[in-house]
């Protein structure tokens, strides 16, 4: 993606219109969501991708799918892992 500046002004409201060349470029459409963080005097904004739980934790389950693992070894895994954690200190 190339690096592009534009400038845009805050309405009384405090919106602003995303030039739309950006709009297009980054796939934003009415009802998308973006991200923002202050830091400082700047304010970033980021495309948000929202996924759906399934969508989330779908490779995850096809990653289990793949070894002998069941939900109920999970929690064992865990604390086995912590105690090494804590050995380590």
């Amino acid at each position: 993606m190339t690096e592009k500046i534009e400038m845009a002004t805050v309405s009384s409201r405090g919106q602003i219109c995303i030039p739309n060349d950006m709009r297009e470029e980054m796939g934003l459409k009415e009802g998308s969501k973006v991200l923002f963080l202050l830091t400082d005097d700047s304010i970033i904004m980021k495309k948000v991708n929202m996924q759906t739980w399934a969508e989330v934790t779908k490779p995850l389950k096809e990653a289990m799918a793949k070894t002998n693992l069941k939900e109920s070894d999970v929690l064992g895994i865990v604390h086995r892992f912590r105690e090494k954690q804590r050995a380590k200190k």
